[in-house]
């Protein structure tokens, strides 16, 4: 959700989902990546892209859900994608499951085609 000029995470809009039928029906053990930050990128950025980390984090927790942390290193490994570029996993997904529209948007998609790896990770 957007707070001033700032993307924020909705923690409670995320909570919702998450307490919703899918934790009904599903056990739940979250996955999520180890983040850390990146050379060359702003202050600002990196203090909403914690921020961001934390409160997925926070309510995680807050739900009781266990949480894996895995780093970058192990996701991409196990779905063949280290040394690869940085779209490779949006191509890699769109080959895994070409009905999947959300994955046409090269910077959501990616982070689309991510998720879903980091979630195969778990599997």
């Amino acid at each position: 959700m957007k707070m001033g000029s700032a993307n924020r995470v909705n923690a409670s809009a995320l909570a919702a989902f998450i307490k919703g039928e899918m934790r009904e029906k599903y056990k739940i053990h979250a996955y999520v990546e180890l983040v850390s930050s990146m050379p060359g990128q702003g202050v600002a950025s990196m203090f909403s892209f914690g921020h961001s980390a934390g409160v997925v984090q926070g309510v995680l927790g807050a739900l009781e859900i266990p949480v894996t942390m895995v780093t970058p290193q192990a996701w991409k490994k196990r779905a063949g994608l280290t040394g690869k570029d940085k779209d490779a996993s949006r191509t890699l997904a769109i080959q895994t499951w070409p009905e999947w529209r959300l994955l046409d948007q090269k910077g959501a998609g990616q982070a689309y085609a991510d998720a879903a790896f980091i979630a195969l990770y778990g599997e």
